[in-house]
């Protein structure tokens, strides 16, 4: 069985398609091409995908509907492609499930760095905790780390995307200390800010809404003015 991890290139340019299929290919990575929505979709549902990498601008289905519709059937981590200018823009796509993102137009050596901290942050290589075996419990919750299951207090499986995985991993190793958005940057996706990046922001606001009680009144992770965020609960490791 082959380890090589399979991205899928969704973008209508087929220049673009051909242009990183086969500078992937050249680094080590299967290429799978779609130019439109449906048949990425199609692609996500038949074929073993490691990783999407979605253009905003496609025909028809625009790149936000199709990764709300990625995240319906499947966790698997997703890398858009945004305006430079467009702010607003990488917010929804976060705001919709995606992992990360890369402005066009984009140094190709760039995307590839994100794709490979990425495709390691999803099969655990660079998370920390990941010992076999290792399980986080707090506040009647707990996170088997190596299957990557999150189970909430009445033990139902909550599914948490690539980042949203990353971040709450990065809060259980820094139980009740004060992190600021850099650090919660490097510690979650192993790269410094930028100047604007909301990517934490936006993926702290979906994993409180799938682990608070309260998202508008957090209680597990509580913003700190001027400081940062604290993950308040207890934490134990078994």
């Amino acid at each position: 069985m082959s380890t090589t991890p399979t991205i899928l290139v969704v973008d209508d340019d087929p220049e673009i398609r051909d242009l990183l299929a086969r500078f992937l290919d050249k680094h080590g990575l299967a290429a799978l091409t779609a130019p439109d929505g449906e048949r990425a979709l199609r692609a996500v549902r038949d074929e073993s995908v490691d990783l999407v990498v979605l253009d905003l601008m496609l025909p028809g289905e625009g790149g936000f509907e199709i990764c709300r519709k990625l995240r319906q059937i499947s966790t698997v981590p997703v890398i858009m492609l945004t305006a430079l200018a467009e702010d607003t823009d990488r917010i929804v796509g976060l705001e919709l499930g995606a992992d990360d993102y890369v402005t066009k137009p984009f140094n190709p050596r760039e995307l590839l760095a994100r794709l490979r901290a990425v495709l390691r942050r999803a099969s655990g290589q660079a998370v920390a905790g990941e010992e076999a075996g290792t399980t986080f419990a707090f506040a009647g919750w707990s996170l088997d780390v190596a299957r990557r299951e999150l189970l909430d207090p009445e033990g139902a499986m909550v599914s948490l995307t690539a980042g949203e995985f990353d971040l709450l991993v990065a809060f259980l190793e820094h139980p009740r200390r004060v992190l600021d958005r850099d650090q919660l940057l490097t510690f979650a996706k192993g790269r410094t800010a930028q100047p604007f990046d909301r990517s934490i922001d936006v993926q702290l606001s979906r994993l409180r809404r799938k682990i608070e009680a309260d998202p508008g009144e957090p209680r597990l992770i509580k913003t700190v003015r001027g400081g940062g965020y604290q993950f308040t609960p207890e934490v134990t490791r078994r």
